[in-house]
């Protein structure tokens, strides 16, 4: 399963490794990709909950759109 997510507030490589790391913490979370320009997140696996992966952007420091 994979879900697009818009975060706000990333602006460099920095961003995407602190958002990447946050969300492959998530139990079930197989894969991430983060397009900084774009600002979307797609997020891979199976049994993670928007939930989750909100808490996970908001403890890197950002939040879902």
């Amino acid at each position: 399963m994979s879900t697009t997510y818009d975060v706000t507030g990333m602006t460099c490589g920095h961003c995407a490794q602190a958002v990447t790391t946050e969300l492959s913490a998530v139990a079930g979370v197989t894969g991430v990709q983060v397009d900084v320009e774009t600002g979307r997140v797609v997020v891979e696996g199976e049994g993670f909950t928007d939930a989750q992966v909100a808490e996970a952007v908001d403890e890197a420091g950002y939040a879902l759109a």
